[in-house]
């Protein structure tokens, strides 16, 4: 009886593995790109976004490594969609905001006034533009220190950690 059953998973297992190359033959950059709507072409506002929050200094910053297509994706596939939606209409009010109180867009003002009016925005008594901002900035955080660039630079990343050394003599008691 045992035997059936070991026969039985190991013939699903390699039928899995099987047909494994040809399901996953279709994925590439557009069918994994993001489903959360940006129809309002938002991407370039949000990169500006999260260049704010980690600038590029001497380091590449968010915005270099992509952290906006990561903040994406992550509305998209992991949050609910009052959350998606709260998202969406609060970074629509990013650029309104901007023109009404320097009077340019949000990509057209300098770095200290772009700083300001993410304060305001922590700041705010409106909990949905409040979490709108822990969000944006926990997901930028969150993109950045996960990035292949960050983990590699700045931490004591290791991708087999632990040595082996076969040539050390041993001690026979």
């Amino acid at each position: 009886m045992e035997r059936r059953k070991a026969i039985k998973g190991i013939a699903l297992s390699f039928g899995s593995l099987v047909s494994m190359p040809a399901w996953a033959k279709g994925w590439n950059a557009s069918t994994m790109s993001a489903s959360w709507s940006n129809s309002m072409g938002s991407e370039p506002l949000l990169a500006e976004l999260v260049d704010t929050i980690i600038p590029t200094t001497d380091t590449l910053g968010a915005k270099g490594l992509g952290v906006q297509q990561f903040v994406q994706k992550m509305i998209a596939d992991c949050y609910e969609k009052k959350a998606q939606d709260n998202f969406e209409k609060k970074l629509a009010e990013i650029d309104p905001l901007s023109i009404q109180t320097f009077g340019k867009p949000f990509a057209e003002i300098d770095a200290p006034q772009r700083l300001s009016l993410l304060q305001s925005l922590a700041q705010s008594t409106d909990k949905d533009t409040v979490g709108f901002y822990r969000t944006l900035r926990g997901l930028t955080i969150q993109g950045y220190t996960s990035s292949e660039y960050y983990m590699t630079k700045f931490t004591d990343y290791e991708m087999a950690p632990a040595r082996f050394y076969g040539c050390v003599p041993v001690k026979i008691k």
